[in-house]
């Protein structure tokens, strides 16, 4: 029973095992026998004397396991040896001067790495193996690096490790989807002297940033490099939102267009007990309405940016813009890149905060209109179907309706520039009925948009069936288009062609990379964001 419940105490003899308390404490001792003597290997067997190792173990039937393990000191024979007297190892079972056994090590480190300090003190004394956080740490930050291997395709791409400030480089090997390093920040000059350390890459797959870039270019100027599909495709979406946000007043055309549902749910909410609802806008005006704040939001960008051109025809700089218009120059510059002021309204009040009685305003709606108007009844009934706000949000969004007495349904609102976006990117394939419908009439109402959408799908099934070489066929049709979004998009990729071509036809991408980032966040958060870059460095690479 012992061997199979102990296999790494087999070269030693149990003397006694007996439990006290929560604690089951073995009594042991090493086997008589000749030993090598660390210092000049001379063969001994010539006791000292004897001392005892107290060993900590993995638990047994939830019960903490110490060992009490008895080792001799013994004369070394050889006279021309500096050590006179020498403790027995047990390499087997513990490292020197250690005070815990190999297998509990093994265990302490998998839960450091996987947990951090604290979580993993936490199930350290579930396991009946309690160790501090402090403790954990430091085997993580003692464990040894991974054998480094230089990868045929290298993964590249940055993590924040202070966001805004401070940003580190992960190197993956694309193949095993292993992480080989993490270098401590993102400069083309880092990546340049680790290529140059390690030959032997042959592929650098990379997001679009430049200095990675020029990194590989300088470090491995024999390795093809592959940008990767998904920031592409990300660069495209930007520019057909661009494009959109143009013809921003087509987008009306999709009001027009009422589903078999749509008709059926306007009927539902705006006859209540065989009676009609008003149609007159001022009754759902007030400061509570969402349209409202969007048109605010939309006048006073309007005026911004009208603000901002002014000043620049009249040559001022954008420091001095945002100092006399009092807005941040990042702000300032965003208005001067822009060709008009539709483009800054991309979101269409889309970045609202959604309140907790949005779903709760139908059937508001409709009660109102059935003659209920006390507010605290009203609050009481969404209560109990899952409303979790306060009666103050319910009374601010009833009072505008008081003078009213009706309510009517609220106006459809035309969708949003980034759903419309949304439309376009996607395979018509996998549309809703109701959205191709709406992309439809858009389309019909809007030339420029129509060939946009084409030129997005003709280059989607180029990038789905991995057919680079039509890339510059694509990009001479864009050319010839009206399309001054597509044209900036294509401007890009012809200063980064070559890597461009190789991501639109090989296999490879960044996906394995994204996905070591994102782990990189689980660990970052598990340790509160406090670990020096060497430890988190030791979590990335021996992390399972």
């Amino acid at each position: 029973m012992l061997g199979v419940l102990f296999p790494h105490l087999a070269p030693f003899r149990i003397d006694d095992v007996h439990a006290a308390g929560p604690v089951v404490r073995i009594e042991a001792s090493t086997l008589t026998g000749r030993v090598a003597c660390p210092g000049c290997g001379t063969l001994s067997e010539r006791v000292h004397s004897r001392y005892q190792r107290r060993l900590s173990d993995t638990a047994i039937s939830g019960r903490e396991v110490l060992i009490r393990l008895r080792v001799r000191r013994l004369f070394c024979d050889n006279t021309e040896c500096a050590k006179k007297t020498f403790a027995e190892m047990v390499p087997e079972l513990a490292a020197r001067y250690g005070r815990r056994t190999t297998v509990l090590e093994r265990v302490l480190c998998a839960v450091a790495l996987a947990l951090g300090g604290r979580a993993g003190a936490r199930l350290t004394q579930r396991l009946a193996a309690a160790v501090s956080r402090m403790t954990l740490l430091r085997l993580v930050r003692a464990l040894p690096d991974p054998e480094q291997v230089t990868p045929r395709v290298l993964g590249v791409d940055d993590f924040a490790l202070r966001r805004g400030h401070h940003y580190g480089t992960i190197l993956i090997d694309v193949e095993s989807r292993r992480p080989v390093e993490v270098l401590t920040d993102r400069t083309a000059e880092t990546l340049t002297a680790w290529l140059q350390a390690h030959p032997g890459v042959e592929i650098v797959c990379r997001d679009r940033a430049g200095s990675y870039a020029e990194g590989a270019r300088e470090g491995a100027p024999d390795a093809l490099q592959v940008a990767d599909r998904w920031h592409v495709w990300n660069n495209l979406a930007g520019a057909v939102e661009k494009a959109v946000a143009k013809h921003q007043k087509c987008l009306q055309a999709a009001v027009d267009v009422v589903t078999d549902s749509g008709t059926a749910e306007s009927a539902a909410d705006s006859e209540v007990d065989g009676q009609h609802t008003t149609d007159d806008p001022a009754l759902v005006s007030g400061p509570v309405q969402p349209a409202d704040r969007t048109d605010r939001i939309a006048s006073r960008t309007r005026e911004r940016y009208a603000a901002v051109h002014a000043l620049l025809e009249e040559g001022v700089g954008i420091r001095a813009i945002a100092a006399r218009l009092g807005l941040a120059r990042g702000t300032v510059r965003r208005f001067a890149r822009a060709e008009t002021v539709e483009e800054l309204l991309t979101r269409n009040g889309t970045g609202r905060r959604p309140s907790l009685l949005d779903e709760f305003k139908p059937y508001l709606r409709q009660r109102w209109n059935a003659g209920c108007t006390n507010a605290t009844r009203l609050f009481h009934e969404i209560k109990q179907r899952g409303y979790r706000g306060g009666l103050k949000i319910v009374l601010e969004y009833l009072h505008p309706f008081r003078a009213a007495g009706r309510v009517p349904k609220p106006p459809r609102k035309p969708p949003s520039v980034r759903r419309v976006v949304g439309w376009i990117m996607t395979d018509p394939a996998n549309l809703e009925p109701d959205d191709q419908r709406q992309l439809d009439a858009i389309l019909a109402t809007s030339p420029p948009l129509t060939a946009l959408t084409s030129h997005v799908h003709t280059f989607a099934t180029m990038m789905c069936d991995l057919r680079g070489h039509d890339l510059e066929t694509w990009m001479q049709a864009v050319d010839a288009d009206d399309q001054p979004a597509l044209h900036s998009f294509v401007l890009g990729l012809r200063r980064d062609q070559d890597a461009v071509t190789a991501g639109l036809t090989l296999p490879y991408n960044s996906g394995p990379v994204e996905g070591h980032v994102n782990r990189i966040k689980m660990i970052k958060r598990q340790m509160f964001g406090r670990a020096k870059p060497d430890l988190l460095r030791k979590r990335i690479l021996l992390s399972d």
